[in-house]
């Protein structure tokens, strides 16, 4: 009788063992009513940058359950499209630049593009002007979304299932989360434009002035996000949120269609990257201009002593405004998606070429844009955008940019999925001359078609050294997001400047057009006038330029994760 009891326990215990396992979706524990972010940390094990403190602590919380950087960057990004609806989002697009364990470079594009009833002229009015305010606001400024397709892509790269990596921003969401002061004054700005872009009243519309402290509760999202929990991508490209989103657009006179969607796939390309004084520079290729952009920029001042010079130095300054002008005069007539136009990156980062750019550079005046043109190519290429930076101690280092273009996008939330959409057809050059919300001037390799990626400023960036990551950086701020990033790095690999410092010293920026110096408050006054002197205008001071968000690799191998002071950034390690 003993032998059948032993025999019939250990007949359970097989079947026990053979039963398959439940889904453990179970979210982080995390307080999303009385939490609180720091600037900087130092960790040993994995590190996460971002926007907002709770997506950071999202991110860690994923690292710590055994995900890597990359699982941690998808949850993240999800969390922000949640609790940070300005930038963070489902209904625009971003790049990612990574480097993997194995060594491995990558660097996934999920830019939005021009739906298929797009044109090159559809922003011009019979009298032949621009119409920037269909560009720029409302549901015929919405191209077609880009950044739930490229987590779905970067996933291959995680080790967690997706179900566990978008179950925190499902509770979020459901559940909600208390605002900060800046959430609830961006919100209380927003209530005329979101009672005028917006077909279906959104849970951003509230009939007393958010305040600090208030819970902002996101059903119709958490909806969306469950979707995409359940069925992959096709829970949001395809079935009831793709048949949503094509409603909204229909009541707004927007052009998104479900052919649109469906046929949305996010891109894997070539890096690019370059060496400068023994780093390598690894960022995005085109649609974004960042990645030339910075090569431009940092060979132009290799040869120049600029650490003699000094930080904020009259000389380096002066030098890094010229440089930046440059780069972006051959911008505005070379760069675009390389997939519709041939764009001649070679020869824009060739160092002959770039020397013959600097021939008329004058360090004792300014150079007016006027007399800098595009440079001569031989033909054989609100800045509310969000930043991210994570990194793990397997040796994942991963760098991601995502924008809806101007805050909160084309100011439209798709009624019944609960997310803003983005205003990404102003970064075409919606006519030749006629500047974008950033100021930037394009032309032919810029110019509407249906499919085609908008040219973007976004520069996710990682630094190598001895082939290993060192420094993964990048921020918001359009068309200040390629000098932001020089800036950094030049601040760290020419100045021997701290994270911090790199970061929270104040910064410029100059972009051809128009022809003057933005600089941040407390720029050194001094300075200024010199350059004022030498024949240089500034635009109106700014409080702030970006928000970057960095992480160091230190010489005892620690990571040291720096959030910007310019807003509610947020640090978080283990």
């Amino acid at each position: 009788m003993q032998k059948k009891i032993t025999a019939f326990l250990f007949l359970l215990l097989i079947l026990a063992a053979c039963k398959p396992a439940q889904k453990n979706t179970a979210a982080p524990a995390i307080n999303a009513y009385n939490y609180s972010g720091v600037k900087k940390v130092v960790a040993e094990n994995g590190a996460v940058v971002s926007a907002h403190p709770l997506a950071s602590k999202v991110g860690v919380e994923i690292l710590k359950m055994g995900g890597n950087a990359v699982d941690a960057a998808i949850a993240t990004q999800l969390a922000l499209a949640v609790v940070y609806p300005n930038a963070g989002n489902l209904g625009g697009g971003g790049f990612m630049v990574a480097r993997l364990s194995n060594g491995e470079t990558v660097a996934l594009d999920y830019r939005e593009k021009a739906p298929g009833q797009a044109h090159r002229d559809m922003y011009v009015e019979t009298d032949g002007k621009a119409n920037t305010d269909k560009s720029q606001l409302g549901h015929l400024s919405s191209g077609v979304p880009g950044t739930v397709s490229g987590l779905f892509a970067s996933h291959k790269y995680g080790k967690l299932a997706f179900e566990k990596l978008i179950q925190p921003a499902i509770e979020l969401a459901e559940k909600g989360f208390t605002i900060s002061a800046s959430e609830a004054r961006s919100l209380n700005y927003l209530q005329n434009d979101l009672k005028k872009y917006n077909t279906v009243t959104p849970v951003f519309v509230k009939n007393t002035p958010w305040k600090q402290g208030d819970t902002l509760l996101q059903t119709d999202l958490a909806n969306t996000l469950k979707r995409m929990q359940q069925k992959g991508a096709a829970g949001f490209y395809e079935g009831e949120t793709a048949r949503l989103i094509v409603e909204e657009m229909k009541r707004g006179n927007g052009i998104i269609s479900l052919e649109d969607l469906k046929n949305y796939q996010a891109k894997f390309r070539t890096p690019h990257s370059f060496l400068y004084k023994g780093y390598k520079i690894v960022s995005m290729p085109m649609p974004s201009s960042g990645g030339v952009l910075i090569h431009q920029m940092m060979k132009m001042i290799e040869e120049r002593n600029i650490a003699a010079m000094g930080f904020h130095s009259l000389q380096a300054v002066q030098l890094m405004t010229e440089v930046e002008r440059r780069a972006f005069a051959d911008r505005g007539e070379y760069m675009g998606d390389a997939d519709h136009y041939k764009v001649p990156v070679d020869m824009l980062t060739n160092e002959v070429y770039l020397q013959e750019r600097m021939k008329n550079y004058d360090p004792a005046k300014a150079t007016p844009s006027v007399m800098v043109q595009p440079g001569t190519v031989l033909r054989t290429e609100s800045e509310e955008t969000t930043h991210l930076s994570v990194i793990d101690k397997e040796g994942n280092a991963v760098a991601v940019t995502t924008t809806l273009n101007n805050s909160y996008g084309s100011r439209t939330v798709v009624g019944g999925a609960g997310f803003f959409m983005n205003d990404e057809m102003d970064d075409f050059s919606i006519k030749p001359g006629v500047p974008n919300m950033y100021g930037a001037i394009g032309g032919e390799a810029n110019a509407i078609k249906p499919g085609k990626r908008m040219l973007s400023s976004m520069t996710p960036t990682l630094v190598l050294k001895d082939d290993k990551p060192y420094i993964v950086v990048g921020t918001p701020g359009g068309t200040t997001i390629p000098t932001q990033i020089f800036q950094t790095l030049v601040n760290i690999l020419e100045f021997n400047m701290s994270a911090e410092e790199a970061v929270y010293k104040p910064k410029f920026h100059h972009q051809w057009l128009p022809d003057e110096i933005m600089i941040e408050k407390g720029f050194p006054l001094a300075v200024k006038e010199a350059l004022q002197k030498m024949g240089y205008s500034f635009s109106k001071e700014r409080s702030g330029i970006g928000r970057t968000e960095i992480i160091m690799v230190l010489p005892n191998g620690k990571f040291e994760a720096v959030a910007d002071n310019r807003g509610d950034d947020a640090a978080e390690g283990w």
